[in-house]
């Protein structure tokens, strides 16, 4: 997607305040009279820029024919970015500015379900899920999941106490929860965590929470 200008954006934000409150975009010459433009086909040549920036697609037979291609109440500069999550600090939403290394440039509709940020994988646990050490995870953000899901568990570090991700097969049967690699060989025991010996309104860090799901994986060349 390429920059807009400041006009561009001062129209794709009214589009979206439209749509917002109204339930639906603009016409043109709604945006002429609010841009103080001579006539509808200086609104016609800004949308027609705009679409071909790919934020938004004119729909032919439609007195209010503007589709918008970019969610309403994300800031632009993040449309088509995905965050990497590194190291979480305690106690913060897993995207909080803290938490990221840096953005990518990739629509979050790419992935199934829709990403919401991306996680770079350590380790060999789930190597016969076919996802190996390097590789980026996609993770739509949730709070719960299926049994037999591969999520995203945030859990305490052994030595250091500090918060993690980690992907693992989740697998719940009452109050018990496995948490289990994909790796056959010694040394990728499952985790086993008891939910009852856990009180939320406790101090204590909870033993694990769920990040979120799967949604995919980019595998870079090194």
């Amino acid at each position: 997607m390429s920059e807009l200008t400041d006009r561009q954006t001062e129209i794709l934000d009214f589009i979206r305040q439209s749509v917002r409150e109204n339930g639906f975009p603009p016409s043109r010459d709604e945006i002429a009279e609010a841009f103080g433009f001579n006539s509808v086909t200086a609104a016609k040549n800004h949308l027609l820029a705009l679409e071909r920036k790919g934020v938004i697609q004119l729909v032919e037979g439609s007195r209010r024919n503007i589709r918008l291609l970019v969610d309403s109440d994300t800031p632009l500069t993040h449309q088509f970015q995905l965050p990497l999550v590194g190291q979480i600090a305690a106690g913060t939403p897993i995207t909080a500015p803290e938490n990221i290394d840096t953005w990518f440039n990739l629509d979050p509709n790419l992935f199934h379900p829709r990403a919401d940020f991306l996680h770079r994988v350590s380790g060999h646990s789930m190597k016969e899920a076919d996802i190996c050490d390097g590789d980026i995870v996609a993770i739509h953000e949730q709070a719960d999941a299926d049994n037999g899901q591969i999520i995203a568990a945030v859990l305490p570090h052994p030595k250091t106490g500090e918060e993690q991700i980690t992907l693992k097969r989740y697998l719940r049967r009452g109050s018990k929860v496995t948490l289990r690699s994909e790796n056959s060989t010694p040394g990728y025991e499952p985790i086993e965590v008891d939910l009852t010996s856990f009180d939320p309104a406790s101090q204590e860090q909870a033993p694990f929470r769920i990040a979120g799901i799967f949604a995919g994986l980019l595998r870079i060349p090194r």
